[in-house]
């Protein structure tokens, strides 16, 4: 019994005609009328009753019928779902992201797309620190990140999709804030204020790099207050608890008493990094990989 038998099966069996059947299967009636005669041979059962006026199906041929359209329907939808495989359209997509590099615009637009284009595909959001993501990556716990630039392993590919500046986050009082807010203004202006800072021990790289920017500017930055998120800390700014230094992408939260100045010193910048495994990726990781790499790059 083949595939393409049922086919012609199920299309005698709801136009009760053979000729008719024919045309809608876009063939001549004798090699249809071999084709079901030899199904019946196959099954050993009689799937029709002819006579010169009529075609009706017999008991068997109803249960085959059933089954038939069961068959059918399940191949076409295995057939779909295998094309959809191939385009990168269903799956499990992991991906890890830092709490310090919220999405990027070319990234947040794939990922809008995702959802839209591809319902299908099981979108498994991880907020991680960098480092835990590339030992993730390399654990194969995830498939793709997002994180501040750091020196990667063997095996790791990276590919920029964003750079902004580093910004002072200051109080509307301190007398920093007042002046041109477009002006860039140099660290080492906030060497006696305190400070609210990342945790150490979270292993965010932003961290480091802040630091690096203090001892440039020639300062130790004195930390009273830690927080894991941005946000917290911006608030726990506009609480009078000091100072923070955070990206460009941090100046979307707005917060009454708080105001975020461009920082004037080499190097006051930082990167969204995406990263990957250096391999060949399944369908779907390598059509997000893409879509990326054109909406950052345009090419």
């Amino acid at each position: 019994m083949e595939l393409r038998q049922l086919e012609y099966f199920v299309a005698v069996a709801e136009t009760l005609h053979f000729g008719r059947a024919a045309e809608r299967l876009g063939m001549t009636q004798p090699p249809l009328s071999q084709q079901i005669q030899a199904l019946e041979r196959d099954l050993g059962a009689q799937l029709f009753e002819r006579t010169n006026r009529r075609v009706l199906l017999t008991g068997a041929g109803q249960v085959l019928l059933d089954n038939a359209r069961i068959i059918l329907q399940s191949v076409a939808r295995t057939r779909e779902q295998v094309q959809r495989a191939h385009r990168g359209q269903t799956g499990e997509l992991r991906l890890g992201f830092t709490p310090s590099a919220p999405f990027t615009e070319a990234f947040s637009q794939v990922l809008r797309e995702l959802r839209t284009e591809m319902p299908q595909v099981n979108l498994v959001l991880n907020e991680m620190s960098s480092q835990a993501q590339v030992n993730a990556l390399i654990e194969r716990q995830l498939d793709i990140g997002m994180i501040r630039g750091l020196s990667l392993p063997a095996g790791i590919e990276a590919m920029e999709v964003n750079h902004e500046p580093m910004v002072v986050v200051l109080p509307t009082d301190h007398p920093a804030a007042q002046g041109d807010p477009s002006v860039p203004i140099p660290l080492a202006r906030f060497a006696n204020d305190d400070f609210v800072c990342f945790p150490r021990n979270i292993g965010i790289a932003l961290y480091e790099q802040i630091l690096a920017l203090c001892r440039a500017a020639g300062f130790k930055p004195r930390v009273t207050q830690e927080a894991r998120e941005p946000s917290t800390q911006i608030a726990l700014v506009a609480a009078g608890f000091g100072v923070a230094i955070l990206t460009g992408l941090q100046q979307r939260i707005q917060v009454d008493k708080v105001t975020y100045r461009t920082l004037a010193d080499e190097g006051a910048r930082t990167a969204v990094w995406m990263i990957y495994r250096k391999e060949r990726h399944s369908e779907l990781v390598q059509r997000v990989i893409d879509r990326v790499r054109v909406r950052s790059t345009g090419r």
